[in-house]
């Protein structure tokens, strides 16, 4: 059991303290996330995924982005699901004060691995994900006084997500009551990388949230985004209030 909820906090708080003390050119930014990550089970062995996203700019003042990304899920065992998928995303850029949105799209293709404890007297599910990304990101120029885009350049990155949900009260099966939440997401550039580094950025996430039935959760909690640029890192802060549909 020290081994596995203890990793992703461990995990989170280097990550945390290496986010404050790398460069001291870093900006630090408020934002609000929203997210809804849905899931239908076809039959025993596939199931369809689908998560969308809205992301505000620093201090809440305009949408600053948006995700949609469906995929299709193989069930290989009840603790072990492959999926691939397909997401857009749109970025409100602005170029010398011309602002437009400019898309990327990417394929992706990843690998859930769930492991099932008992901690506490409470059932904990420990979430490993591994999720490989073809990026197509769009390149914005300024054309007739407007942004648009004028080509799409390639990168592959690499994503390791570590998620457990820990129940408040004392339960056999948790089906429906408070929990806390804890993830870490760490990005890893692959090819071509946008910010000539290896390291692309870190998600450390704590929420409070509520299974209202055993196939709906609403939760609700703070993320620490630290993100390599190529001149200057971000610190970004983030209120995230996200649902989880399981159908």
């Amino acid at each position: 059991m020290i081994s596995r909820l203890p990793l992703i906090s461990l995990i989170s708080i280097t990550i945390l303290f290496l986010s404050t003390t790398v460069n001291a050119q870093t900006q630090n930014t408020f934002t609000g996330w929203s997210a809804v990550f849905f899931t239908y089970k076809l039959n025993d062995k596939f199931s369809l995924h689908f998560d969308g996203q809205a992301r505000s700019s620093d201090e809440l003042k305009n949408l600053q982005s948006y995700i949609i990304r469906p995929g299709l899920n193989y069930h290989i065992k009840d603790n072990m699901i492959a999926t691939v998928g397909y997401a857009y995303i749109g970025n409100n850029r602005s170029v010398m004060d011309i602002d437009g949105w400019i898309p990327e799209h990417r394929i992706w293709e990843q690998f859930i691995f769930n492991q099932k404890f008992k901690l506490a007297d409470r059932p904990v599910t420990l979430q490993h994900r591994f999720r490989l990304e073809q990026r197509f990101m769009g390149q914005a120029t300024i054309d007739q006084n407007e942004l648009v885009t004028d080509n799409y350049e390639f990168a592959q990155r690499l994503r390791y997500f570590a998620r457990s949900i820990f129940p408040l009260s004392k339960t056999d099966n948790f089906t429906k009551g408070a929990f806390l939440a804890l993830q870490n997401e760490v990005f890893f550039n692959v090819q071509n990388a946008p910010n000539d580094n290896f390291f692309d950025q870190n998600r450390a996430y704590l929420a409070l949230g509520w299974r209202l039935t055993p196939k709906f959760d609403l939760e609700a909690g703070y993320m620490n985004q630290y993100v390599l640029g190529k001149n200057n890192n971000t610190v970004n802060n983030i209120v995230q209030v996200a649902a989880y549909v399981r159908l």
